[in-house]
């Protein structure tokens, strides 16, 4: 019998972004991804759905999606994975902090890389990483092909993309990624977002301005 997926999450913080907890039901593997505060609670869901959470996955190293980063890694332990190429995004936390008037201190080391194609593993479910760039340099999506859903961090929004002119930025680059790496996975693919609710594929090919528009 193949083992559920177990997903939820929360809108935390002053940026409303959503951070997940996945993991598998039946061997109770989880992890944290995009950790933006709120972590006992965050971490309570994680006990509620049966879940120890092993690892921290971030989309992309912008401020919203890693203030609570350094706090989930003190009740944890678990590792932080990144892709190398917002590392500089990530080692800039205290700074962006500074801007938007919230205190960050120097973040946990990633321990591990993220890279395109890489294949991860959760309990049962397998999980592949998409380098989705163009929000950011390095920003990756987490495809889970045996539920046909993606969490997509701030690449694609219900009605909306992901903004892009923050440092490393790009709207050519990200709307490629979107056509090119999101839209083909399929219609059916529910796309779970960094804000916002969740949508899918097929919703936004057909109504969303940026995508109709171009």
């Amino acid at each position: 019998m193949t083992s559920k997926l177990a997903l939820s999450y929360l809108t935390v913080g002053a940026f409303s972004e959503n951070s997940y907890v996945v993991g598998c039901s039946e061997s109770g593997c989880g992890v944290l991804i995009d950790p933006g505060g709120e972590v006992p609670e965050l971490l309570s869901m994680a006990a509620d759905m049966g879940l120890e959470i092993n690892e921290i996955w971030l989309t992309h190293a912008h401020l919203d999606h890693v203030l609570g980063l350094a706090e989930a890694v003190e009740k944890t332990g678990a590792p932080v994975w990144l892709h190398p190429e917002d590392r500089f995004l990530y080692d800039a936390a205290p700074q962006q902090g500074e801007a938007f008037g919230f205190p960050v201190g120097v973040l946990p080391k990633p321990a591990e890389s993220l890279e395109a194609g890489q294949q991860l593993k959760l309990g049962g479910h397998s999980v592949e990483v998409l380098h989705v760039p163009g929000h950011s340099p390095g920003h990756v999506a987490f495809w889970f092909p045996g539920s046909r859903l993606l969490i997509a961090g701030d690449v694609l929004f219900a009605g909306s993309i992901g903004r892009t002119d923050l440092p490393g930025g790009s709207y050519e680059t990200l709307m490629d990624t979107i056509r090119q790496v999101v839209v083909s996975l399929g219609d059916d693919v529910r796309v779970f977002p960094g804000h916002g609710d969740p949508t899918t594929v097929g919703a936004e090919r057909r109504s969303n301005p940026f995508l109709v528009a171009g």
